[in-house]
């Protein structure tokens, strides 16, 4: 395999990651906010905290755990520009990320055990 369908390949994998745990990325920041939080505010959190989360997977995530009641939002005016949307964990979400946490955890540690031994070529 050439390294250009290599890159190609790595890069699948990782976008394909990172829809998978967006959302629970998402509930994890905003359970431990005291306050609501606006998108780019997330935004910039995650990309400190979390950098493989791509951008344009946020908003439609956000959408997605609203319409699914895990997230309530309410829109307030901005002095500096358009009114924002501020998020806020709600208790399914709470129940939700719990649920979601333990399958993260039981998943990552079967790749761990699965992955012992691989060597890089």
């Amino acid at each position: 395999m050439d390294p250009e369908q290599l890159d190609d390949l790595e890069r699948k994998f990782q976008k394909e990651l990172n829809a998978g745990t967006v959302g629970l990325l998402l509930l994890a920041t905003l359970a431990q906010s005291a306050e609501p939080r606006y998108g780019y505010d997330i935004a910039k959190e995650l990309e400190e905290r979390a950098p493989i989360t791509k951008l344009g997977t946020l908003y439609p995530t956000l959408r997605a755990l609203e319409a699914s009641g895990l997230l309530d939002s309410r829109v307030e005016p901005s002095v500096a520009g358009p009114p924002r949307k501020y998020y806020r964990i709600t208790r399914d979400g709470r129940k939700a990320l719990t649920a979601w946490a333990a399958q993260w955890k039981q998943t990552s540690q079967c790749v761990t055990a699965m992955l012992k031994g691989v060597t890089h070529a």
